[in-house]
């Protein structure tokens, strides 16, 4: 996929300069399940999740502003209205914008590995952060992760469990592919190439 051109309205920025949650039922229009996906990328997950499940009101964090502006294009002009997307950050934002017990389910795929030593703290999946996280959803809610990096996915299955999350299956078990799920752009790849996805599916405890 080409990478989009940079549009120039920024997108979600009144969220980004909020002080305390927004009144979510004003912000989409209707009530329904919220929920938050980190690192949105080319939007191919999200524009597809939110088109499938027109109930849930879905919140996207893309920091790369072409990705983040392209995929709400693409949502307006498919008629979306349960997509909001936001350019920015999400480890500085979601402490703020969303209430503890808030959130029906966060969506994390194919973060970026952070090669490097040095760049190793820029990774979404830290023990502070999964705890927070962890708070922000609600009792039975989902954490859903998928990887194309083994070890990373072993790391990041072992903080999450570490700080509360259960994993049905088992600790540090990957969960199979289920094609009841929604693909992320890079997914759909892989499951024609059949090249490896590490899955998780881990529930916070009622």
């Amino acid at each position: 996929m080409p990478r989009p051109r940079l549009l120039p309205d920024p997108v979600g920025l009144h969220l980004v300069e909020m002080s305390t949650p927004p009144d979510w039922d004003a912000e989409f229009g209707f009530s329904g399940p919220l929920e938050l996906e980190i690192g949105s990328g080319a939007g191919g997950h999200a524009l597809e999740y939110c088109r499938r499940n027109p109930h849930v009101r879905f919140v996207a964090f893309e920091w790369r502003k072409k990705y983040a502006r392209d995929t709400l294009d693409r949502a307006a002009k498919a008629g979306l209205r349960n997509l909001r997307v936001v350019e920015s950050d999400a480890r500085f934002v979601v402490p703020r914008i969303f209430a503890d017990d808030s959130l029906s389910a966060i969506h994390l795929q194919f973060p970026d590995p952070w090669w490097k030593r040095a760049h190793a703290k820029r990774a979404v999946v830290q023990p502070t952060f999964a705890r927070l996280l962890l708070g922000k959803l609600a009792p039975g809610g989902l954490f859903d992760m998928r990887t194309d990096v083994q070890d990373r996915g072993e790391s990041m299955l072992s903080i999450l469990e570490s700080v509360g999350f259960h994993n049905p299956l088992g600790s540090g078990v990957f969960h199979p592919y289920d094609p009841e799920e929604v693909p992320s752009t890079r997914e759909r790849r892989y499951l024609t190439t059949g090249e490896p996805v590490y899955r998780a599916r881990l529930i916070r405890p009622r």
